[in-house]
């Protein structure tokens, strides 16, 4: 018996019981659509995250105030014994292996052109900006070098928030009104798109200082850090915390975050989610190997006539044994491949609707999830099967 004969067989004793083989294959279907659907929604999220963080490039590092572990979170939110300075992030640049720091502050104002205004995120920085979160300037240029203490009233607009305020008017040489102060547009920001839901070009750059004077900061709230691609990640790190422990009367009271410590924290999100996932799929996978089992020993019991007349007629247990484990890998099979569609249907609506939803379906998981379904259909077939080869003939030939 060829393998299109014996697919044929098999084919047609599925066929013969619809309603049975459909219930059968739900539970393969649903644990493949699982899997499909939910580890497209996880690849989405991570790829979405790496993509987020490394388009600062891969050597940055960001430092704030207060110490994450010991406060629960860092910054304006946490405790702290002493802030983090401007003095505090021209000691860091100073160090081997640095190559630009940016002082952070920064708050919510709203930026006036005449009638029209619009309150959008004010970041007060320096002129290392473009280099260390690699940013471009459309118009104009950034703000200028000098000494980060003395505040300057010139800003640099996000372009959403120039084409918001300005319209096509050129906003070169404009003055706007940011808190009641003016401030002389000096350039226009190439768009930079979001960053974890935030619009970064619906945005205005001004000097640190003024930041500080303009929201009543005398901390920063950040400090980002870009250190040699020749020098070791660990080693900057420990540069850095060694220099603010000395300038902190020894206490550690910052929080250090790499790019690789907050990779590592997505990682053990997606891990818990993985984990979540393949239980659900091994639930619905394993209903389905039980019903695979049953049906095929419901079917083995049913057809003990046929079995006996076939082996009467010069069949081998090999052939019977090949016949029903060929009807138990079909039904999983063709549960599983319906459950990829399934799966990759959902995520296709998710992605439809949901625009904004990362959604990555890789082709590893589809020809992993075809190649579990076979493996369950094998399983869950063998002992049916078996059962069904050892039968003896004539004792089959007498059963009812």
């Amino acid at each position: 018996m060829g393998l299109r004969d014996l697919l044929a067989l098999a084919g047609s004793s599925i066929l013969a019981h619809r309603l049975r083989s459909a219930l059968t294959m739900l539970g393969i279907l649903i644990g493949i659509a699982s899997v499909i659907l939910l580890t497209s929604i996880g690849e989405g999220t991570r790829d979405y995250v790496l993509k987020q963080f490394t388009q600062f490039g891969t050597t940055v590092l960001a430092i704030n105030p207060g110490k994450t572990q010991t406060t629960g979170s860092p910054g304006a939110l946490g405790g702290t014994v002493r802030k983090l300075t401007i003095e505090d992030a021209e000691a860091i640049e100073r160090l081997p292996g640095i190559e630009d720091v940016v002082p952070l502050a920064f708050g919510m104002a709203r930026v006036e052109w005449k009638e029209r205004g619009r309150s959008v995120f004010i970041y007060g920085v320096n002129s290392k900006v473009p280099k260390v979160w690699k940013f471009g300037v459309r118009q104009g240029r950034f703000l200028p070098e000098g000494d980060p203490r003395r505040g300057a009233p010139l800003v640099v607009l996000g372009p959403k928030l120039k084409r918001e305020v300005f319209g096509e008017a050129n906003a070169l040489g404009e003055h706007v009104r940011i808190g009641g102060q003016r401030y002389l547009v000096i350039g226009i920001m190439d768009s930079k798109g979001q960053l974890l839901g935030f619009d970064i070009d619906d945005s205005a750059y001004i000097p640190v200082a003024s930041a500080q004077a303009l929201f009543n900061q005398d901390g920063l709230l950040e400090v980002d850090v870009l250190f040699s691609s020749l020098a070791a990640e660990d080693e900057i790190v420990r540069r850095i915390r060694t220099l603010l422990k000395e300038r902190h009367e020894g206490e550690e009271d910052f929080s250090i975050t790499t790019q690789t410590s907050m990779l590592e924290v997505m990682g053990n999100v997606l891990g818990v989610v993985s984990i979540a996932v393949s239980a659900i799929a091994g639930i619905s996978l394993f209903v389905g190997a039980l019903g695979i089992l049953t049906m095929m020993w419901i079917s083995v019991n049913e057809r003990v006539n046929e079995i006996g007349l076939a082996k009467a007629l010069g069949a081998t247990g090999g052939q019977v044994l090949a016949l029903f484990l060929a009807e138990a890998i079909l039904l999983s099979l063709a549960g599983g491949l319906l459950g990829v569609g399934v799966g990759l249907g959902l995520a296709g609506l998710l992605k439809l609707f949901v625009p904004g939803l990362p959604v990555v379906v890789p082709l590893r998981f589809v020809i992993s999830a075809v190649a579990v379904s076979f493996l369950v259909g094998v399983g869950s077939g063998a002992l049916p099967a078996r059962r069904a080869a050892r039968l003896d003939p004539v004792e089959a030939l007498r059963a009812e």
